[in-house]
Formats: C-alpha cells, structure tokens, sequence
C-alpha cells in the first residue's frame, strides 16, 4: 500500500441504485447517495419515507433486493464474483460492521451490563483487543460524553438521556470510519434531547463520517454539511443546508418543512 492510500480519508459511504420491498410495499427505490469522508449527512423526511431502512442497509441490519453499498471501497454485506453479487458470511459482515458504527433510537444497551461494560463488550468480543487495553479507552469515551461518574452504574438507573450518551460511547470504542444514528433523540423526553445533540456535535468535530436520519431541524442547520430530503422511498433533494432547508426546489421538500418549522 501507498503512503497516499494510507493517507486517504476514511469514511466514504456510497449507495447506488438500491431497492428494497418489504413483500408488495416497495421502501426504497433507485436510492443513489455518496456521503464523503469527514462530512456529517442528515436525512430527513417523513415518517414511512425510507429513512431508516436505508440507514439499516448501510450496515447490513437490511438486505436489499437490488444496488448495491460500499464503504471505503468495500461492498458492505456482499462479495462480487463474476457477474453477481453473493452474500458474505456472518463473521465478515460482523467484521464490516466493526468500522459502521450505529446508534439506535431505542438504546439497545444490555441492562445486565454497567455502562464501562457496556463500552467495553464490543472491542473485546468483536475486535479481540484486551480489556486492558479497552477499559481505559472506555473510560475515557465515558467521560468524553459527560458520564465519567456513571461507569459503574446499570442501565435502568440512567435516564434515557444518559442510555443514549453511553449508547454513542459504546459505539465510539470501535473506532469506526462510519458512525450512523437512527433517530438518537426520538426516544427522549425533550428537556434530554439537548445533552444527546451535543454529544453528537461533538463526535462530528473529530472528523468520523456522520449519517444522521432525524426530525431536528436545527440541528441539521447548524451541524450538517448535506441534508438529504427523502419522501416515498426515493431522495426527492439534496444539498447544503441553506439550500434543502431555506430554498427548497421540490414541492414536497417545502410541504415538508412547513408542518415541522
């Protein structure tokens, strides 16, 4: 490898032409997206829109029927030979999913687990990195996102707030070039939607590939580098923010923005 390969920056997302139906319900369709390295994509639309599915295909949690996913270069949940595309097995897409961070809406932390424990698991049992190693890591993610005095403590004694800041830590620990969120805020109550944001303003600092399907419409205006509007399955518009969010070009953009402004 060259030194300019080596130095390429990590975290292109690319999309093309992907399909996805769930029996006759078809949730996306010619979904076509290349999101940069370092840049922070917030998608929007409403709900039934496709947004999260097509953040789900990203990371293999959805197959989809037609197109195709690279992140890097690498097909995400496939291998090409010849002429097909043939599913890989699971210990490689859990292996790809390594560099594809997701943080969900629900948490999905494990409640037998401390928040340091929680941070920990993945590297451990995905990456094979000594506990050692990762602990400090961990504790050092905890205190990144404001929890520094919380590591020992269990899942429900935090509230849904504090759940989704030990949520991005956890997913933060395996150093991915890709970091999804999936509506990280819809969960909350809204006087805690505030801490989470921040959080996520401060992980798009660092330079990590940010996707962020949400209905924070400030947030998009003051973090996003691309705001993609999705309706009916399909990207119906996309651009910077002063472009998608103040001189929407499509009718269903604007139809959009006046319910949730």
């Amino acid at each position: 490898m060259t030194a300019v390969q080596e130095a390429r920056p990590r975290g292109l997302v690319e999309v093309h032409g992907v399909h996805k139906s769930y029996g006759t319900l078809e949730v996306l369709r010619d979904v076509s997206l290349t999101v940069e390295p370092g840049s922070v994509t917030v998608v929007l639309g409403p709900s039934g829109s496709g947004k999260s599915t097509l953040l789900r295909a990203v990371n293999h949690l959805e197959k989809v029927d037609k197109g195709f996913i690279s992140v890097d270069g690498e097909l995400v949940g496939y291998v090409r030979r010849g002429g097909t595309l043939r599913e890989l097995k699971e210990r490689e897409i859990l292996r790809q999913r390594t560099r594809i961070g997701f943080v969900f809406q629900s948490f999905n932390l494990f409640p037998h687990l401390t928040a340091l424990e929680n941070v920990v698991e993945a590297p451990v049992s995905a990456q094979g990195r000594p506990r050692s190693e990762v602990e400090p890591e961990a504790r050092e993610l905890l205190a990144r996102v404001g929890l520094a005095d919380k590591a020992d403590v269990r899942p429900r004694q935090l509230s849904g707030g504090q759940q989704q800041r030990v949520a991005i830590a956890r997913a933060l620990a395996l150093k991915p070039s890709v970091l999804l969120f999936d509506e990280p805020t819809s969960a909350l109550d809204p006087e805690l939607v505030g801490e989470v944001l921040d959080v996520i303003k401060d992980v798009a600092r660092t330079g990590t590939t940010l996707v962020v399907v949400t209905h924070e419409i400030g947030f998009a205006r003051e973090v996003a580098d691309t705001v993609v509007f999705m309706d009916g399955g399909v990207v119906v518009e996309q651009g910077p923010p002063s472009q998608v969010l103040d001189d929407p070009q499509h009718d269903r953009t604007r139809a959009f923005l006046q319910k949730v402004l």
